[in-house]
């Protein structure tokens, strides 16, 4: 299985859209976590103003704000 981390933060109306758009599309294969950035003075600082972002953990891609659906399906590499 292949795992994603959404970096996202509370209140965060863009991020209610990434995972929005992401759910459908992970299907069997993929695993999707989430994390506040929040909780973190490191994440804040790396990804403070990105996010949302999703990283693809086995290869550390990633892939930031602003996506649709077909940069995710790349990003996933399904068609």
């Amino acid at each position: 299985m292949n795992k994603l981390i959404l970096y996202s933060t509370s209140a965060c109306h863009l991020c209610e859209q990434a995972k929005a758009l992401l759910e459908p599309m992970l299907g069997a294969e993929w695993q999707l976590e989430e994390l506040d950035i929040s909780e973190s003075d490191e994440l804040i600082e790396r990804y403070g103003i990105r996010i949302p972002v999703l990283l693809r953990v086995a290869d550390n891609g990633e892939l930031g704000w602003p996506f649709d659906q077909q940069q995710i399906a790349v990003f996933l590499q399904i068609s």
